[in-house]
């Protein structure tokens, strides 16, 4: 069974350990050993855990989840060349991932907070020979694309890596538009939870406007909820929160 060293040992570390618990051994690195223990029994399986500080990277399969301002610090604390590094930072370049920590080949990833379900939409990109490893490895946490560049990689960061705060805050607010109306509260969450299911699942196969339009009577409540949208500038706004999101990937890079 493969070893996959996870250099990092935080939530996100922690949701896509969840997911390749069943098929990889767990290594994972870190600097407090309590965290590390934590980290293990939070997993619920038995890891190998190790101390950052002069850890021997050779010929290892890592999985860098440490936050993008540390890279420098982490791979200062490494020694060794990897085999492959996949990175789950946000805006870390490959040329500055293969500055910082020595490996053979490198990997962007963007895993989202659905990791911890089995239900990441996580995208790829960087040294093409490891395409396939790397979809197979990050596919047991979900779906995977490949993308053809970094800059498309941030581009997806800010849909798919940010978009369930997104789609957080758009589930916050219908049900608080509902238990405005009258509905009671643990009804509208249920409902909501309910809708949120069930459109996940048509999205897969239906275009959204298709969808829209399947909803839309004519004159009918849709219609009317569907205006006052438009008048609030949603569309707009959540263009905008792409773009945002987007420019910012960048200004970590």
């Amino acid at each position: 069974m493969q070893t996959i060293t996870f250099i990092g040992n935080g939530n996100m570390a922690l949701s896509i350990a969840k997911g390749l618990k069943e098929n990889y051994k767990i290594e994972v690195v870190g600097r407090d050993r309590k965290k590390l223990d934590i980290f293990e029994t939070e997993l619920g399986v038995t890891v190998q855990k190790e101390l950052l500080t002069g850890f021997d990277i050779t010929g290892k399969t890592l999985l860098l989840c440490v936050k993008p301002a540390n890279v420098v610090e982490v791979g200062a604390a490494l020694q060794g060349k990897a085999r492959v590094l996949y990175s789950v930072l946000a805006g870390t370049t490959l040329e500055s991932l293969r500055a910082n920590i020595s490996s053979d080949a490198v990997v962007r990833t963007m895993p989202n907070l659905a990791a911890s379900v089995g239900r990441s939409m996580t995208t790829l990109t960087g040294d093409a020979q490891f395409k396939e490893e790397a979809q197979k490895l990050l596919g047991a946490i979900g779906s995977t694309r490949w993308l053809s560049s970094e800059k498309e990689i941030d581009i997806a960061t800010a849909l798919a890596g940010s978009g369930p705060a997104y789609l957080a805050l758009m589930a916050e607010a219908l049900a608080d538009g509902a238990v405005k109306q009258g509905l009671k509260r643990d009804d509208t969450m249920a409902i909501m939870r309910g809708l949120f299911g069930g459109f996940g699942e048509l999205i897969q196969d239906i275009h959204p406007a298709l969808l829209k339009d399947g909803v839309m009577s004519p004159g009918g409540t849709t219609a009317a909820g569907y205006a006052a949208l438009e008048d609030g500038g949603v569309r707009a706004s959540c263009m905008m929160a792409v773009e945002a999101a987007y420019k910012k990937a960048k200004e970590l890079s």
